[in-house]
């Protein structure tokens, strides 16, 4: 008979907790108007992007989303947020992302073709208006980015609240 030994690494790693993670990507137009979509399975709107598969990382979530959803092929630039969701049953709490798309050519806009499995539309918002457009957590965490990203620079946020560390 084999004896089986409880190997304590593995009982702890069993207890390390897991988070949800998404990530998303902001893209601009011209004007600096940001890209939004409807998918056709909620009631609101959201940026490109998506929940990361197995193994996957954030950037490369956005990547594959990017070509799934909108047909585009755009390299993620640099990061602008992490933002921790707290949880809201029934979701758990989770690391939501969010990179740098650059601004987009009037040719790659014309050439965005909508998963319509996924998405029935799109449109360019003015970043005041984004508010009015997303979720409340949702506008918080681009207007964010946003913000970060005219300072050169990367944020953390809690909730789409910016988080001061020193």
């Amino acid at each position: 008979m084999l004896k089986t030994e409880k190997i304590p690494e593995l009982d702890y790693i069993a207890s390390v907790v897991r988070v949800r993670a998404a990530a998303g990507v902001v893209l601009r137009d011209e004007l600096g108007r940001v890209l939004v979509v409807h998918p056709t399975y909620k009631d609101v709107w959201e940026l490109p992007g998506g929940t990361l598969e197995l193994d996957e990382s954030p950037a490369a979530a956005c990547d594959r989303e990017l070509e799934e959803e909108l047909g585009l092929v755009v390299s993620t630039g640099k990061l602008l947020c992490v933002d921790w969701v707290p949880p809201s049953p029934p979701w758990d709490g989770g690391l939501m992302f969010l990179f740098d798309g650059g601004v987009l050519s009037a040719a790659q806009i014309g050439a965005i073709r909508l998963c319509a499995e996924e998405l029935d539309r799109f449109e360019f918002v003015e970043p005041a208006r984004l508010q009015e457009v997303l979720i409340e957590r949702l506008a918080r965490r681009v207007n964010a980015a946003l913000e970060a990203s005219a300072r050169g620079g990367g944020v953390y946020l809690e909730d789409g609240v910016a988080v001061a560390k020193a």
